[in-house]
């Protein structure tokens, strides 16, 4: 890699795209949601459950200028959403700001585990024990997301939550994998803990990116 395009990689100008598309949110507060999905590469947390593993290798995905991500999704939705990866690895200021320009809303799907950056509409906080978020990310936090892989991740969930604002929405997903045994548990608990709502992979059922 070139000294140029690292020193824009560095400022947030140029972007290690996966890809990018038009779909509808699938998950979370925002399920049912048009919305412009941004899949940033680079991602080091390491979920062995992970349905995107091709995109933690950064190298794989060709630097892209943010100015051009921004004109593709000016074209599709007033929202968009940015995942990854890991999109906190990169400076994420420029893009946001690019797109708020344009009147977009911005949001984020992120572990949280690399300093904050970016002006954001919605932060979906998903931590991961693997590699836990910077205490700096919690107060952003509009929502928290944690996936259900094992009877334990409920403690787990219980820890983040203690740790976010308390006007942040609070959802338990099962992981994909483990849907069948997990939903009936989660139901339960959100029954138990109404602080708690479900979450569905509901992109997964309608069979949509």
């Amino acid at each position: 890699m070139n000294k140029e395009i690292k020193d824009l990689i560095d400022q947030g100008k140029m972007l290690p795209l996966m890809e990018e598309f038009y779909t509808i949110q699938g998950e979370g507060y925002h399920t049912g949601k048009a919305a412009y999905f941004i899949r940033v590469g680079g991602c080091d947390v390491g979920c062995h459950w992970c349905d995107v593993k091709e995109s933690w290798n950064a190298d794989l995905h060709p630097p892209t200028l943010a100015n051009t991500i921004v004109e593709h999704a000016k074209k599709h939705s007033d929202t968009v959403v940015i995942t990854g990866g890991e999109p906190l690895m990169w400076s994420m200021d420029y893009l946001t700001t690019k797109l708020q320009q344009y009147g977009i809303k911005t949001h984020i799907e992120t572990s949280g585990a690399y300093s904050f950056s970016g002006s954001w509409d919605w932060f979906c906080l998903s931590p991961k024990k693997t590699k836990l978020p910077l205490d700096e990310v919690y107060k952003e936090a509009n929502e928290l997301k944690i996936i259900i892989f094992n009877k334990s991740d409920f403690e787990f969930a219980e820890e983040q939550a203690a740790k976010v604002g308390h006007n942040c929405e609070l959802f338990l997903q099962p992981e994909w994998s483990k849907q069948e045994k997990m939903t009936g548990l989660i139901v339960d608990y959100v029954m138990k803990n109404p602080k708690w709502k479900i979450s569905l992979q509901t992109h997964k059922y309608l069979n949509i990116p």
